[in-house]
């Protein structure tokens, strides 16, 4: 277990995302990957109110409907912590401070809860005044609605000015920011916005650690690309720079006798100010990999070999 920035929130490090539940995952399996994520001493799953809006057919808020029908069928609310986000629901869009409101409520009812452990603002809103946002977050907090806040898709600037104008207006701070950051992403992290959120003391979960799959292992070639949902995200990293990174990954884990991703997750939880990781998992089968990156202990020279790997790339 690890502590979530100063929230005191004692989590597992390897957080469930949501964003496949109604979406490639039907609520079936999606209950069932829930129930192997606790059972697997998970803690906090993390989800949006957009997920999954970009699935023809969908409206957004599939995903938290998920949670909420399998926290209504197993009554475990008190063993779990939910995150959700707000800004991209195609009903809720933006920061302003009406909107925050009237999106927080939406997610409470669709999760059938009375408060959200972790509230994001999902992606910044250059058209609303930081003001409004960082009042109404503080607001959802001050009415019991929502435990602690969160930022993610925020750059070095916005963030410093979130932070100051909360400290300034006595405001809760938030505790947790949510980049993309993996081996073959990490500029737009370090070391700048890595060093605000350490000031700040807040806790970093990364999303998108596995680069859409491509630290997984499973591609090598441009063959191996064909017919994939989600060949045009791993395509991006297929460069003899990336694919480097794959066969360091690959070396390691098979020292380890685990998978790829599993050291890959690893690598990521190992790096500074990292709280944990965020990783999703589209059946039962696919979340042990993910489970086991809190126990595989990488040796300096593992880890110092990926970070090497990872330079080259740039990104």
């Amino acid at each position: 277990m690890t502590t979530l920035g100063n929230s005191g929130l004692e989590i597992h490090p390897v957080v469930l995302g949501g964003n496949t539940f109604g979406w490639t995952s039907d609520e079936k399996e999606s209950h069932r990957v829930l129930d192997a994520f606790l059972d697997a001493g998970g803690t906090l799953v993390d989800t949006a109110d957009s997920y999954s809006a970009w699935v023809e057919g969908n409206e957004g808020g599939e995903s938290e409907h998920v949670i909420g029908s399998w926290l209504a069928g197993r009554g475990r609310r008190d063993d779990v912590l939910i995150a959700t986000k707000v800004s991209q629901h195609p009903e809720f869009r933006g920061l302003a401070a009406s909107n925050v409101k009237a999106a927080a409520e939406a997610s409470l009812k669709r999760l059938g809860t009375d408060c959200i452990d972790i509230y994001y603002a999902h992606f910044d809103d250059a058209g609303t005044p930081l003001e409004d946002t960082v009042g109404a977050f503080d607001a959802l907090v001050k009415e019991g609605k929502v435990r602690y806040v969160g930022v993610s898709n925020y750059g070095p600037d916005r963030l410093r000015r979130w932070l100051e104008i909360a400290e300034g207006i006595g405001a809760a701070l938030p505790v947790a920011l949510q980049p993309h950051y993996s081996l073959v992403h990490r500029k737009t992290v370090e070391p700048e916005l890595r060093d605000i959120a350490l000031g700040a003391g807040m806790g970093m979960l990364p999303y998108w650690a596995l680069a859409a799959g491509f630290l997984t292992g499973k591609y090598r070639t441009e063959a191996d690309l064909e017919g994939r949902a989600r060949a045009g995200s791993v395509g991006r990293y297929m460069g003899p720079e990336g694919l480097a990174v794959v066969d360091r990954l690959v070396e390691i884990a098979d020292a380890h006798g685990v998978a790829p991703a599993t050291v890959a997750l690893a690598w990521v939880l190992g790096r500074p100010g990292m709280a944990g990781v965020l990783a999703s998992a589209r059946t039962t089968e696919q979340l042990p990999a993910l489970m086991d990156a809190a126990r595989v202990s990488l040796s300096e020279d593992e880890a110092a070999a990926l970070t090497r790997a990872s330079d080259a790339v740039g990104a």
